[in-house]
């Protein structure tokens, strides 16, 4: 039941950063669940660079740290997809 959990999480988070990057049309709700989920373990990666707490549990702060994770990981494929 987590890991089902997880991954809606990760699917809302992929969704939301999808939005925000302007790139929800181009994207599936694979590539959202995807997107989410890395989005969630570079999001805590970053998080705990900047020395703040990495995701824990299943709450606002972790859908917020996957979906910043999520737009950053958007962001790079953009950057990459224009050279």
């Amino acid at each position: 039941m987590d890991l089902l959990a997880w991954i809606i999480m990760g699917a809302v988070a992929g969704w939301i950063a999808s939005i925000i990057m302007k790139t929800d049309g181009q994207q599936g709700w694979m590539m959202n669940i995807v997107l989410g989920i890395v989005g969630g373990l570079v999001g805590g990666f970053l998080m705990s660079l900047f020395g703040a707490p990495a995701a824990g549990g299943f709450n606002f702060y972790s859908l917020f740290v996957a979906t910043a994770g999520a737009v950053v990981l958007i962001w790079l494929g953009k950057m990459f997809m224009r050279t």
